[in-house]
């Protein structure tokens, strides 16, 4: 292990939350939203009328949860991309949507869809939400309730939900290249790979002793954040249990038990940030990763030079997506045909056929 502290930062006042933003991190300290660079550089600072509680980035755009209201940002300036949506009782957990929008759970035990632009699209009875777990694609959404349980919604016209199991997780984290890592009742941690009915593969890991306070899966597996403030690479568990070494080995450059903090992003594949609630950031790098990262920036610029080119393309699949959304299958039909999406075209002539329109 060869990851390493790069930079730190201190915030004027107490941390709220953080997020990865386009390598970086944004970070909500009293009732500023500020944006770091991956060099640890400010970007920009915003001041909004009441405290960031929970934030999630997608190329461009900054979506935070402030009081009862959403409100999107450029990633550029840190501008207004539209005047705030609120609901009663407020806003508990959001997600980007995979093709662009967003996805919210309320207090009252609703989803909320919205579009890329922060328009309101409908709602969903869910039930009362812990957290939102991730997107296995752009209709099934995975989310932990306040059993403890893992459910999955379909969100489309016919919306339906369904529990993977009966199973209650007292802790879980995001859902990550596919994988979830999860703390049984019992406090053992597990590893599983869902699926939108149940699961792929689910399995104890075997002499993992921690409580997490937040887990990310990086270039060399998972790390994991303790409730102790201890940052442990699962990955050096295992090799030290498979040694003999026992438990105790830190993975190389967390040695003695510092106090790292309370949360935890993944910001690239080599990076990573943890921060205290008192508002000391620290940029974690993996120089034996950066290949993978090389990798990720390249794919990342080509597939915006393409998206430059296709802004057309770009604007019709937004409206056949919203005209999806909102139930308006024939003119979706219409729209993904002039697209040449055949199999989009497929999927939404059968629901027709479901009676989906």
């Amino acid at each position: 292990m060869t990851w390493s502290i790069q930079w730190s930062w201190q915030a004027p006042e107490r941390v709220a939350t953080i997020a990865a933003c386009e390598g970086g991190a944004i970070v909500s300290t009293g009732l500023d939203v500020v944006l770091l660079e991956g060099n640890g550089e400010v970007r920009w600072s915003v001041e909004l009328p009441f405290k960031v509680h929970a934030a999630a980035a997608v190329q461009g755009t900054v979506g935070v949860l402030a009081a009862h209201a959403f409100y999107l940002l450029g990633t550029q300036h840190g501008e207004f991309v539209h005047e705030g949506r609120t609901t009663p009782g407020g806003f508990l957990d959001l997600l980007p949507r995979p093709g662009g929008g967003w996805v919210l759970a309320c207090r009252r035990g609703q989803l909320h869809l919205f579009s890329a632009e922060g328009r309101g699209l409908r709602r969903m009875e869910s039930g009362p939400v812990r957290r939102l777990v991730g997107w296995f694609d752009r209709e099934h959404l995975l989310w932990q309730d306040m059993e403890g349980r893992l459910c999955c919604g379909r969100l489309t016209g016919d919306d339906r939900m369904r529990r993977l199991d009966d199973r209650p997780w007292s802790w879980v984290s995001s859902l990550h290249q596919g994988k979830l890592l999860l703390q049984g009742s019992d406090g053992a941690l597990w590893e599983g790979i869902p699926h939108p009915f149940g699961w792929d593969q689910l399995a104890q890991i075997e002499g993992a002793s921690m409580e997490p306070m937040a887990g990310v899966r990086a270039g060399d597996g998972w790390w994991v954040l303790g409730i102790e403030g201890r940052l442990t690479a699962l990955s050096s568990l295992d090799a030290a249990i498979e040694d003999g070494q026992g438990g105790d080995t830190a993975p190389s450059g967390l040695t003695g038990a510092p106090h790292f903090g309370d949360l935890l992003v993944l910001c690239t594949p080599d990076s990573m940030m943890t921060c205290t609630r008192d508002g000391l950031l620290r940029q974690w790098s993996a120089p034996h990763l950066h290949d993978a990262e090389r990798q990720g920036r390249y794919k990342a610029a080509a597939e915006a030079a393409l998206a430059r080119d296709w802004d057309e393309r770009r604007v019709m699949f937004t409206r056949a997506r919203d005209a999806e959304d909102l139930g308006k299958l024939s003119l979706a039909i219409e729209l993904y045909e002039a697209l040449g999406r055949t199999v989009d075209v497929k999927r939404l002539l059968r629901r027709q056929k479901e009676g989906g329109e």
